[in-house]
C-alpha cells in the first residue's frame, strides 16, 4: 500500500538529466544541484480579459509574432488563468500545414521536454485551441521503481501530436493514482481514470490520427484532453487527498479510496 502510494505522485513530470548530479525541479525558482537520484514529478489565441495581466498580454505578443517574445519558449500557465479553465476552440483542418500551427506544435513539444513532462495541451501555454502532445520514453520509466510502473501499467510510446482529438473511453474498470500537472506545481492529488480509451483526430500533418491506448498512456491522454475542456485535474481529485509533493509519503486519510486498479 505504502509502495503504491509513493509510485504514483511521478506522473507527469520527469527528472532533469545532467552528466554528474541531477536538478531538483523546484517551482519558479532556479533548480538546486544534488548528488542524488532525485524524485519524479508526476505529467497540455489568447483571449483577453477584462483585467488582462501582463503575463496574458506577453503571451498574445508572442502568439501573434510581436516583440522579443517571438524568438523565445512561452511559459506554462498556471491553474488561475482563465485559459486553463474555459473549452478550447478546433483548429480548421485547412490552417494545420500553416507556419503559426506548427509552431505551436514545436513550441509545444520543446515546452513539455524542457518543463520536463510527459503531456502538453495547447491552453498550458495560453492558447485555446485543441492541441495536444505526449511523450513516454524508456529513459524517464527507467527513474521509476520497477514495480511501481508495473502497477501504473506504464510503457514507453514515441511522441503523439493530435489535433482535435476527441476521446472515447472504452470498458468499465479504472484506477486510482496520484496525479500532478506542470500548470498546478508543487500539488499531487489521486484521480480516477478509465484504463482502456480509444482517440480519434488529426496529426500534426493534418492526416487521421486513431489509437487505442491503456494503463498510463491512457491516464495521459484523458488529462491532456480535460486540459482542451477547460478542466484540471484537481476539478476531478478525491476529496481529502490533495497534498504538496514533500507529503506524499503519508498515509491517506481514513475513508479514502485504495489506490490502484479497481
Amino acid at each position: 500500500m505504502e509502495s503504491i502510494q509513493r509510485l504514483t505522485h511521478r506522473f507527469f513530470s520527469v527528472p532533469f538529466l545532467p552528466k554528474k548530479c541531477f536538478l531538483k525541479p523546484i517551482s519558479r525558482t532556479r533548480p538546486t544541484f544534488i548528488p542524488r537520484k532525485p524524485e519524479f514529478r508526476p505529467s497540455f489565441i489568447v483571449v483577453p480579459s477584462r483585467n488582462q495581466s501582463s503575463g496574458s498580454a506577453a503571451r498574445a505578443g508572442w502568439f501573434l509574432g510581436l516583440g522579443e517574445k517571438k524568438n523565445m519558449l512561452p511559459d506554462i500557465v498556471k491553474a488561475g488563468d482563465p485559459v486553463l479553465h474555459e473549452p478550447a476552440q478546433d483548429v480548421r483542418p485547412e490552417e494545420i500545414m500553416s507556419d503559426r500551427i506548427q509552431k505551436i506544435v514545436d513550441d509545444m513539444i520543446k515546452v513539455m521536454r524542457k518543463a520536463p513532462g510527459v503531456g502538453l495541451a495547447a491552453p498550458q501555454i495560453g492558447i485555446p485551441l485543441r492541441i495536444i502532445v505526449l511523450e513516454d520514453t524508456q529513459e524517464y520509466i527507467g527513474y521509476a521503481p520497477k514495480e511501481e510502473t508495473k502497477e501504473q501499467d506504464r510503457r514507453p510510446f514515441d511522441l503523439l501530436v493530435v489535433i482535435n482529438p476527441k476521446l472515447k473511453k472504452k470498458g468499465h474498470r479504472s484506477a486510482l493514482f496520484f496525479e500532478g500537472c506542470l500548470s498546478v506545481d508543487g500539488f499531487r492529488a489521486v484521480v480516477e481514470r478509465h484504463l482502456e480509451v480509444e482517440v480519434t483526430g488529426l496529426d500534426r500533418y493534418g492526416q487521421q490520427f486513431k489509437v487505442d491506448a491503456s494503463g498510463w498512456q491512457a491516464r495521459i491522454f484523458q488529462h491532456e484532453c480535460d486540459h482542451l475542456e477547460g478542466t484540471v485535474y484537481v476539478d476531478r481529485m478525491v476529496p481529502r487527498t490533495f497534498r504538496t509533493v514533500e507529503n506524499l509519503d503519508l498515509p491517506l486519510a481514513t475513508g479514502c479510496p485504495k489506490l490502484g486498479v479497481q
